[in-house]
């Protein structure tokens, strides 16, 4: 009988979201919902000094936002466990570990290791470069005699024993058949002299308890997965299916990080990008839907994943494509919804703005055609309100042009002679045809006094998309206040 579908996420509190952690979660998501099984969030946070419940609500907020809700594991509001295989922090979980670390010591899987750091120091400066791994101590204490040592006060670590066997296997879902050499790792340790346990032991003990029935990963943890393997053997659990994916690169072709520049969620959202695109991105970072298509929503994905897609080799995050592929998701988006997303820009910007509907769908019809982030839209709807309009010292040079003064004037009575609350594209570019031929003049001595009339300076906004949006009567206002710099 198949396994139940069961899956993880299990970030380490210790900061935002990276992109590379919101794929890891993407690909189990998609795998879950693909298969109809169950995708789970469980914390790693037994690093107590760099994990923090701010961190945790970081990152929670950040997988929130990209809309991967979790089935089971940590509250987003109350940081609480629920689900039946909780609790699923695993600061919470050190009794388990701890009592499955005593039946890897009674059964001989693994030992006590009183060596200090000094004397594991000074056996990696002995080995020179040469040193790949630390040797087994030369005496390992009989159990009862170590655990009364320890009692009595003395420091040690457990190790886990690894005997030889030849070559390590392990059949990975992305991977084919992974041979890595006999003595890739020695002993490590799975509890440290302090009593807390190492992430490849909860991690192992963690997914054996929870029924975990895959795990997607990056390639990096291809070492990890066979410390882990190790230990679910020696305790008799049914080990998970594995799959590594490859690596996100930057432009140089190395790991991304953030010497690459923006690489957290969190950076991503401020920065105006939406969560479908960002999602829809990385998930074409290590995994094809075949065909030409690149542009999916998330039901799509769902529908769309298969494992036998993941890609070995690297990915490229290609900052262009994903500004081309956010813009391409923000256009499609029906304009109720990217005005809702829009507002709180405007409300922190203080852009205050018409609520219509109809200005909303003309509005956005004109302007999204120039937006490929969010924050696009406040410079493009800046000029709309007029409390922002003020005659720059960029116009100086305009302003003192003899013929400026005419156009103003025959500027005004143009609109002056127009009957509706807004111009039309086509209305404005025969009026600029009015005051041309009114003043006798043309180029730069007619656009740009025109320009200064409208946003107070001789170069920025597109006036055929911006005067359409602009009340007639705030255009006179406007310049009016023009005549009165002269």
């Amino acid at each position: 009988m198949a396994r139940p579908i069961r899956v993880r996420f299990a970030p380490s509190p210790t900061g935002y979201l990276h992109v590379g952690g919101a794929r890891t979660a993407l690909y189990n998501y998609l795998f879950a919902k693909n298969q109809g099984g169950t995708f789970i969030l469980r914390i790693e946070d037994t690093d107590l000094e760099r994990s923090t419940d701010e961190s945790l609500r970081m990152q929670l907020d950040d997988l929130k936002w990209l809309g991967l809700d979790w089935d089971e594991g940590v509250d987003s509001t109350t940081l609480e466990s629920k689900g039946d295989y909780g609790p699923y922090r695993q600061s919470q979980r050190l009794d388990l570990y701890r009592k499955h670390c005593d039946q890897l010591l009674e059964k001989g899987f693994a030992y006590y290791d009183f060596r200090t750091d000094e004397e594991l120091e000074q056996i990696k400066q002995a080995s020179g470069e040469k040193f790949t791994r630390i040797p087994r101590p030369e005496t390992i204490l009989d159990l009862t005699e170590a655990r009364e040592k320890v009692a009595s006060g003395a420091s040690a670590a457990v190790r886990f024993k690894v005997d030889g066997g030849g070559e390590h296997v392990i059949n990975d879902l992305v991977r084919g058949e992974v041979r890595l050499p006999e003595d890739m790792v020695g002993d490590f340790i799975i509890m440290r002299s302090n009593g807390m346990p190492v992430y490849n032991f909860c991690c192992a003990i963690d997914d054996a308890l929870m029924e975990i029935s895959h795990v997607f990963r990056a390639e990096e943890h291809l070492s990890n997965t066979l410390r882990q393997k190790m230990i679910y053997d020696a305790l008799g659990f049914e080990a998970p299916e594995f799959g590594h994916m490859s690596l996100i690169l930057g432009q140089d072709k190395q790991k991304l990080s953030k010497r690459h520049g923006a690489t957290s969620c969190h950076q991503y959202h401020e920065m105006g990008y939406l969560p479908e695109a960002l999602l829809n991105f990385v998930a074409l970072l290590g995994w094809s839907a075949g065909g030409d298509e690149e542009v999916f929503s998330r039901d799509q994905l769902i529908d769309k994943f298969d494992v036998k897609r993941l890609h070995t080799a690297g990915a490229v995050f290609d900052e262009e494509k994903f500004k081309w592929m956010n813009a391409t998701h923000l256009r499609a988006l029906p304009h109720q919804k990217l005005w809702e997303l829009l507002g709180p820009l405007f409300e922190k910007e203080n852009i205050s703005l018409p609520e219509s509907e109809d200005f909303i769908d003309k509005s956005l019809t004109i302007f999204k055609t120039k937006m490929e982030t969010l924050l696009d839209a406040i410079e493009l709807f800046r000029p709309v309100d007029e409390k922002y309009f003020e005659i720059s010292d960029e116009a100086t040079e305009v302003l003192e042009w003899e013929t400026t003064k005419a156009v103003f004037e025959a500027w005004r009575a143009q609109i002056k002679g127009q009957s509706g609350m807004y111009l039309t594209a086509d209305e404005f570019g025969e009026m600029q045809n009015q005051v041309k031929d009114a003043v006798g003049v043309k180029g730069k001595h007619l656009f740009m006094p025109i320009r200064v009339a409208i946003i107070g300076k001789p170069h920025g906004a597109d006036l055929k998309m911006l005067v359409p949006l602009v009340e007639r009567e705030s255009l006179l206002r406007r310049v009016d206040k023009a005549l009165a710099a002269l």
